[in-house]
């Protein structure tokens, strides 16, 4: 299996493993250390080696920090970790902060005195973070990684084999994507871009690697220079048998040329300061190199899908639905009858994947949440944690596949007995939320954050909320969360065609259940309406093909309009993804996807 259940920590690692932190720091002259989930190249996700705040604290959720004091240490997440941080974590060694709630300046200043130095090893941060905190008056020093120093069994680098990814699902040649960008570096006036995002490289280049688990980026750094040329950064035996793809416009070098090759830029520089590890930006600034903060110029026309990146992706939803339909026609039948546990439904999940004989990976490890462990955002079972469902459970599944033609990540919630009136009010209201979504239109040029309150504005009527974004980006066999865009309170990225979503409301009632309804979606210029004026609106195409358990919604509480697309989805279900499963799931899914 690509998902293992085995704890990675557990809570009564971190204390010792503080304490010797804390004999580093007293030894480097520093108050204050900041233990972030980053890596030098600052995305999402991290191998083995890179997990510091895990291995420190025991904390293992995809976003977070920590920061040591000498009689304090703070865990620092948002609110799809609140719950899961104080299982992981020894709190009466680490104490959790509501992040970005708390700001962690604010936190600092109220502990440091004047005198007192934070210290921070620069390659994992980004500049916009340090000067936050140098705004707000802090003393900051960077210093080598000192849980480096005291990681003695730390694992190795990844060092994942390249291969190239074919023009057919991409689109586009790595030397069209490369003109495109030397283009806007041109006529921005800028000579070369610093690349450090593992997806931006590996889409630039169409090449696709196996450093981080589930996510088949290339971790590498890359300059990019207004000719198109590029400079590569990487450990050597990655690239064996992908010299053709590179072609002679791509130079290899191994990593520890990258500071060397910094020092020769020909500036002005283009880099981001919201992804590049503050490093980078130290390194030019030391060599007097002109440094313009700019946006990677990857990110966006990643985000815009070509029409061939739509089909692939088109074509690998209709087979991961297939098997979702399969896998949950399979628990609809075994649930009732046996005692299922977490760790058999996400077994039974991966297996009917893996029979697509398509599957290259699972997109994140499984969601799959029994009773109050649905309520628990990103839980993830455990031998120790897992829970066999009894009747009743409303049981939450998150999950995706890795294909070659494209990424996926659905959730749904069903029953696995006879609902209760809480439980199908709450879920009537998440998914009310999820139709305004798949039903909006809009005028183009408005962002995530003005289609947000549409998904939460049914669960505000009751009282309630979900404490995540609605939705986040999505790559073409990439990252399974991708930015810049998303459907969230903050985003102010404007929506443009092409780009991937997800559609995700949900509600969590603590120590009893979560709820959560998911599917991918694409931005779609809109047809013109009767009487409507000739401004450009935007629309949502739906991806994902799953039915939703009808037997916890309230038909009643539908309006009309819900209830028809609700019906048409689950009549599309049956045209496209019936011919793809076997007889006696066929007669499962006219079941499910009757009409209310």
């Amino acid at each position: 299996m690509f998902q293992s259940f085995d704890a990675t920590s557990t809570p009564d690692q971190g204390p010792p493993r503080l304490a010797r932190l804390r004999k580093a720091m007293a030894a480097a002259g520093i108050d204050a250390f900041i233990v972030p989930r980053a890596d030098a190249h600052q995305g999402e996700y991290v191998a083995p080696c890179d997990e510091r705040l895990a291995w420190l604290t025991g904390f293992t959720g995809s976003a977070g920090f920590a920061v040591v004091l000498k009689e304090e240490a703070g865990v620092f997440v948002d609110g799809r970790y609140r719950v899961q941080v104080r299982a992981q974590v020894a709190t009466d060694h680490f104490t959790p902060v509501h992040w970005p709630d708390t700001k962690l300046a604010d936190w600092l200043a109220d502990r440091l005195g004047d005198q007192a130095v934070v210290g921070f090893d620069p390659w994992l941060h980004t500049r916009s973070e340090i000067d936050a905190l140098n705004k707000a008056g802090l003393s900051l020093k960077p210093v080598k990684n000192l849980v480096d120093d005291i990681w003695v069994d730390r694992p190795p680098a990844p060092s994942g084999k390249i291969s190239p990814y074919p023009i057919e699902f991409a689109g586009r040649s790595a030397a069209e994507k490369r003109a495109e960008i030397a283009d806007r570096l041109t006529k921005a006036g800028q000579k070369t871009a610093i690349l450090t995002l593992p997806d931006s490289i590996s889409w630039l280049l169409n090449i696709r690697g196996r450093d981080i688990a589930r996510i088949p980026v290339v971790q590498a750094f890359a300059i990019l220079h207004d000719t198109g040329t590029v400079d590569l950064f990487m450990t050597p035996e990655k690239a064996d048998g992908i010299k053709d793809h590179l072609g002679n416009e791509v130079t290899k070098h191994p990593p520890e040329m990258l500071i060397g090759k910094l020092a020769e830029c020909a500036g002005p520089v283009r880099v981001d300061d919201k992804t590049a590890p503050h490093a980078i930006g130290l390194e030019l600034e030391n060599n007097g190199v002109e440094i313009v903060w700019a946006e990677d110029p990857c990110i966006l026309p990643k985000a815009r899908k070509t029409s061939a990146e739509i089909a692939a992706t088109t074509e690998a939803h209709l087979r991961d639905g297939a098997a979702m339909v399969e896998f949950l026609a399979w628990l609809d039948n075994a649930a009732p009858a046996s005692r299922l546990t977490e760790i058999d439904v996400v077994t039974s999940l991966e297996g009917f994947r893996r029979a697509t004989n398509a599957l290259q990976d699972i997109s994140f490890d499984t969601i799959c949440g029994a009773g109050p462990n649905g309520a628990i955002v990103h839980y993830r079972v455990t031998h120790e944690t897992n829970r066999t469902i009894t009747p009743g459970d409303l049981l939450l599944i998150d999950s995706g596949g890795q294909y070659i033609d494209g990424t996926t990540d659905v959730t749904r919630t069903v029953t696995t007995g006879t609902p209760d009136p809480d439980q199908i009010a709450a879920f009537t209201r998440v998914l009310q939320g999820m139709i305004a979504i798949s039903r909006a239109r809009w005028p183009k040029g408005l962002s995530g954050r003005d289609l947000d309150p549409l998904a939460r504005a049914p669960l505000w009527m009751a009282g309630q909320d979900f404490d995540h974004g609605t939705g986040h980006g999505v790559g073409v066999f990439l990252s399974v969360h991708e930015g810049p865009q998303r459907l969230s309170r903050t985003s102010l990225v404007p929506l443009e065609p092409g780009m991937i979503l997800s559609n995700e409301p949900g509600y969590y009632r603590e120590g009893a259940f979560g709820i959560r309804i998911e599917n991918l979606v694409t931005v779609v210029e809109a047809p013109a309406l009767p009487g409507g004026d000739d401004r450009v609106q935007l629309a949502f195409n739906t991806l994902t093909w799953v039915p939703i358990d009808t037997r916890l919604v309230d038909a009643s509480a539908l309006s009309p309009g819900e209830r028809e697309w609700l019906n048409a989805y689950h009549a599309e279900i049956r045209d496209r993804i019936g011919p793809r499963v076997s007889d006696s799931t066929r007669d499962w899914l006219i079941a499910a996807t009757r009409a209310i």
